[in-house]
């Protein structure tokens, strides 16, 4: 049972960011643990975020839908966690997946509001749309309540299940178009490299200038959210774009591309930082798709993709699927993507703009507790 645990903590991991392009809403970890009624297990339980975030993935239908976690400084030692829990956070905290503070609420309010995210929350939060208008809005604040089968949305305000998203506050679009640097050695946030703490030395990637955090505001200066200092300004944040994959009409994950940082897709690229899909592809899509099938670059503003296969790709100009309009991609060969156009790999597997390319498909989302322990998931009855 505890590998059992562990392969859904691995699954969960991947599904926390503090990527302002991935993130696709804002939680306060220490509520979410301690939602009891979701599984009607042990006072606190990290696996509750894997059923809100499967829940997530139901409403948005889109697989691998990150959330933005806040995390209260105290549930880094929480009795109540399993020892192995405890060290999962305090990895995620030194990886910088996560943000760790003394007190996360209204942190989890600014980033919602710098990002235009909805919040997860049971937390009303009454008292607050004078100064943050956007709490009125339905779908902004999200209560997780149990369901059948797992997890549902209700909105605080509207009604309705389906999380909203807003545009980017004045501050949020200012301060996200610089990078910043924190004075602290090591910081997991803003420091010049990979993360510090305990776990530095097991940190996967270092990260990318264009997936910081949104600084805090703190007497209208940019601070670390964490150390509460002053950041200085690393000069302009390098442009991104975020890209999606539609695999059978479903759209299974998103990534970005920056200036500075191509990405290969394919079947299993070897390359840093690659998009892997041979978990989504049938025999015949896996021998077709090269390990490495694809590279898409950010060159002045531009999205630029070059077929790195064996057998080639299509391009589908303005989204369009009739076969008179496809335009072959030879091996090597390279073309901007313009407006609308998605890359084929093959047919049915699918790359463009995040934005320009839905689901448009039934959807059975890819759970992260499909390796849950079933004692440790007792669903309460609805």
């Amino acid at each position: 049972m505890r590998f059992e645990i562990s392969k859904v903590l691995d699954a969960i991991e991947g599904r926390v960011c503090t990527d302002p392009a991935l993130a696709r809403a804002v939680v306060d970890l220490a509520e979410v643990i301690r939602w009891q009624d979701l599984d009607g297990g042990r006072p606190a339980s990290l696996l509750r975020l894997g059923m809100v975030l499967d829940a997530l993935a139901r409403q948005m239908e889109e697989d691998s839908v990150p959330v933005y976690a806040i995390v209260h400084r105290a549930l880094l030692s929480d009795a109540d966690l399993t020892s192995n829990e405890r060290m999962v956070v305090r990895r995620w905290a030194d990886d910088g997946l996560v943000e760790v503070l003394d007190q996360p609420g209204d942190r989890v309010l600014e980033v919602a509001d710098l990002l235009g995210l909805p919040v997860l929350t049971r937390v009303r939060f009454d008292g607050l749309t004078g100064r943050l208008p956007w709490l009125g809005q339905a779908g902004r604040l999200l209560a997780p309540v149990p369901g059948a089968g797992g997890p549902v949305f209700i909105a605080h305000v509207g009604g309705g299940q389906a999380p909203s998203t807003g545009p980017r506050s004045a501050a949020g679009q200012q301060l996200l178009t610089r990078q910043w640097r924190c004075p602290e050695p090591g910081c997991a946030l803003f420091g010049a490299g990979g993360g510090g703490g305990a776990f530095a030395d097991l940190a996967r990637v270092e990260r990318s200038p264009a997936g910081q955090p949104p600084p805090t505001l703190r007497g209208g200066a940019p601070a670390c959210p964490r150390h509460g200092v002053r950041l200085s300004d690393g000069g302009p944040r390098p442009r991104t774009e975020v890209l999606a994959v539609r695999i059978g009409g479903l759209v299974r994950r998103r990534f970005v591309v920056t200036e500075d940082q191509p990405v290969v897709v394919g079947r299993a690229p070897e390359q840093a930082g690659g998009i892997v899909l041979g978990q989504w592809l049938n025999d015949e899509a896996r021998r077709w798709i090269s390990r490495g099938h694809v590279r898409f670059e950010l060159r002045v503003g531009e999205v630029v993709v070059t077929d790195t296969s064996t057998n080639g790709s299509g391009i589908r100009p303005g989204g369009s699927l009739a076969e008179a309009d496809r335009v072959a991609l030879a091996p090597r060969q390279s073309r901007v993507l313009g407006e609308g156009d998605f890359v084929e790999l093959y047919p049915g597997v699918q790359i463009g703009r995040a934005e320009e390319l839905p689901s448009a498909a039934k959807f059975t989302p890819a759970s992260v507790m499909a390796e849950a322990p079933t004692m440790a998931m007792r669903l309460p009855r609805v």
